[in-house]
């Protein structure tokens, strides 16, 4: 028998009996979408990583359009209440995050150093993947006209962007996608949120430094 490593402090020891609840309450009328809200909250700080909508409806073993229903009401009930935490939904997932007035507060309480900022070259290259999905080193560089090696080795340590896998093509090079942390950094939920770029270039709009710095060849970094 294991020896016991004592409650997660997430869930402050409660008895695993009380998470069974009454099965024949329901979840859509005001009483509900409260207690809804209370479970909903409890699972997403507990879980401490996004959650996909069906997983959470697997949990309340409700059909998933109902649960979506009541997750957007938490949300908007989470933004006008003024409280410390907002719903968010990124890439399809949902997540507890705190909000971002609030970040001077959070960054003093676990001492954050702030990262320097990313140079105009990282944005470009983040820019031209978060609108080319699966693009190749060589295609962001046929975009840039020039080599953006410590672009994209900086934007993989920063976690905005991951290897995809490989290309069908000679060589068979690596293919880059953004990461759920960009769409958390930029506030989209999605893909889809991206500003429309038909007739604004085709490396993409993400926020960059106004244009200042240099945007030339990474060696200039």
């Amino acid at each position: 028998m294991s020896a016991s490593t004592g409650p997660d402090p997430r869930h402050c020891g409660l008895d695993p009996q009380s998470r069974q609840g009454d099965a024949s309450e329901s979840i859509m009328d005001a009483t509900g979408q409260e207690r809804f809200d209370a479970v909903a909250e409890a699972i997403l700080f507990a879980s401490g990583e996004p959650l996909t909508l069906e997983r959470i409806a697997m949990i309340f073993e409700r059909p998933a359009p109902e649960v979506k229903l009541l997750l957007d009401r938490m949300g908007e009930g989470l933004r006008r209440s003024g409280r410390g935490l907002l719903l968010r939904e990124i890439a399809g997932k949902y997540q507890l995050c705190t909000r971002p007035e609030l970040a001077f507060y959070v960054n003093k309480l676990f001492e954050i150093r702030q990262k320097q900022s990313l140079s105009q070259a990282a944005y470009e290259t983040l820019s031209i993947i978060a609108y080319n999905a699966g693009v190749t080193r060589a295609g962001i560089e046929k975009i840039r006209g020039v080599n953006s090696d410590s672009s994209i080795a900086k934007l993989l340590e920063r976690g905005l962007i991951v290897e995809a896998g490989r290309a069908s093509l000679p060589g068979r090079p690596m293919r880059y996608d953004v990461t759920d942390s960009f769409y958390k950094l930029f506030g989209f939920r999605s893909r889809d949120d991206l500003p429309d770029m038909s007739d604004g270039g085709s490396s993409g709009g993400v926020g960059g430094n106004g244009g200042e710095g240099d945007s030339g060849d990474d060696s200039n970094e």
